[in-house]
């Protein structure tokens, strides 16, 4: 193979822009949340519509990566994107404060940020994995997606953390003076990540308007989309991804104002108890890639059975999550919340493996349809979930007057869709793709290995 390809210090380069994207994106989903929310005394929906537009704005990532395409440079979508984002980031804290004197017009300033920030990650987040897949040999794009993932989410413990600290005592002003130097923190550390990266990288082959993969070689995306739609596991995993993200979304914006309200946890004390469930999350997906990687061999377990594992697991933690706010005076929040991180890892990374590993299983030539399938139904799951769970709580608590059972029953209600999407994931287990048969299905553990040949 001619040129450069990207070795592990250049994968753990191109993984700090993940982490930078990370960074911004829990400041904004998870603390600004909660002051909303508590601070402020606004409706917990109001966050949630916020946060589904910034997911809805994600709709247009096939567009975004295809400006890339045309350009045939990723670097300056991802420098744009990380750009966009610290800029609405910035934006929206400002919006924040502004509620507290003029609540309509910081909320319309608010709809302007995250419409922005959705397509900040729209356009670095798609960018960065087309220049990983690009430029990362085919056996290292398993480990490499790991990496990557996992710098994002340690991005989140850190600055939950570090963040958490800096925001006691809490004023509006201290609010808008951490996010501005997270945000420009950010952009700064993603900038470096990528500075020649791209340069020194393989450059892709050039293809005749002959070749098989040519544009005219394709059929109309609408013909392309019912094709892959035939596949029965194609379509199958897409609705199993569409309840999975469903659940695992729910949760985002609700925990820190459950804890604030129920718990009466102080804004720093809720970001950090945000940080101590993404430390969970980064080891359940370590153990994840330990256990199905290329050290295990295999011997610790399928991806099939640490997907189904993991959704099990989440639904049972966030049933005890619920039944924890009628006893606050002794129950371990802290490990409880932990305990939901490492289960809700160890699915999450699990999935993704799922769709690196189903990508070819199908019809050929159909992978990035196939896999922009299965992210636009996790995109949607992600913009529904943080709608309908702060929805839920809302009307429960109107019509309950009671927060502690009203967090409890949405709570509840995740659990059940999280037992759901263990049951839709054993379905797609021995159900062929279509055209090209199933790599994964012929190994017999229903997903291959994570990293595995």
């Amino acid at each position: 193979m001619s040129g450069k390809r990207l070795g592990w210090f250049g994968i753990i380069r191109l993984g700090l822009v993940q982490t930078a994207l990370g960074a911004i994106v829990v400041l904004t989903t998870s603390t600004l949340n909660r002051v909303m929310v508590v601070e402020l005394a606004l409706p917990a929906t109001l966050p949630g519509v916020l946060v589904g537009l910034h997911y809805a704005v994600q709709v247009l990532r096939p567009r975004l990566g295809y400006g890339s395409d045309v350009g045939g440079r990723r670097t300056p979508w991802i420098v744009g994107g990380m750009l966009a984002l610290s800029l609405g980031a910035a934006t929206a804290s400002l919006a924040v404060a502004l509620m507290s004197v003029q609540p309509l017009l910081g909320i319309a300033l608010a709809v302007l940020a995250f419409t922005v920030i959705g397509g900040g990650v729209g356009a670095a987040g798609t960018s960065l994995l087309v220049l990983l897949a690009k430029q990362v040999d085919p056996e290292r794009r398993g480990p490499a997606a790991t990496i990557v993932w996992m710098m994002m989410i340690a991005g989140f413990v850190v600055t939950a953390t570090v963040a958490g600290h800096l925001l006691d005592p809490f004023s509006l002003t201290r609010l808008v003076a951490v996010s501005l130097g997270v945000a420009a923190a950010a952009f700064v550390l993603a900038l470096i990540a990528v500075f020649g990266i791209e340069g020194r990288a393989a450059p892709e082959p050039q293809q005749s308007p002959q070749t098989p993969q040519s544009p005219q070689a394709m059929p109309p995306f609408r013909e392309a989309i019912r094709q892959v739609w035939g596949e029965s596991r194609a379509r199958r995993f897409a609705v199993f991804v569409f309840v999975s993200m469903l659940a695992y979304s729910g949760q985002d914006l609700i925990l820190e104002p459950f804890a604030g309200t129920v718990f009466g946890l102080t804004p720093g004390e809720s970001t950090r108890l945000s940080g101590v469930q993404h430390a969970g999350v980064f080891l359940g997906m370590l153990l994840v890639a330990l256990a199905c990687g290329r050290l295990a061999r295999g011997r610790l377990g399928s991806l099939l059975g640490w997907t189904v594992g993991g959704c099990i697991a989440s639904g049972a933690v966030l049933l005890t999550l619920a039944f924890s706010g009628f006893v606050v005076g002794s129950w371990p929040l802290r490990a409880t919340v932990f305990t939901l991180g490492v289960a809700n890892g160890a699915f999450a990374v699990a999935a993704i493996g799922s769709m690196m590993s189903l990508v070819n299983d199908g019809r050929a030539k159909r992978e990035g349809v196939r896999m922009g399938l299965w992210g636009a139904a996790q995109a949607i799951a992600f913009g529904l979930g943080g709608l309908l769970g702060t929805l839920a709580v809302d009307l429960l608590r109107w019509a309950l007057a009671a927060p502690t059972s009203a967090y409890a029953m949405v709570f509840a209600g995740e659990a059940m869709l999280f037992f759901l999407a263990a049951g839709l994931a054993l379905r797609v287990r021995g159900v062929r793709g279509g055209a090209a048969g199933g790599r994964a299905h012929a190994q017999g553990s229903g997903y291959a290995p994570v990293g595995g040949d």
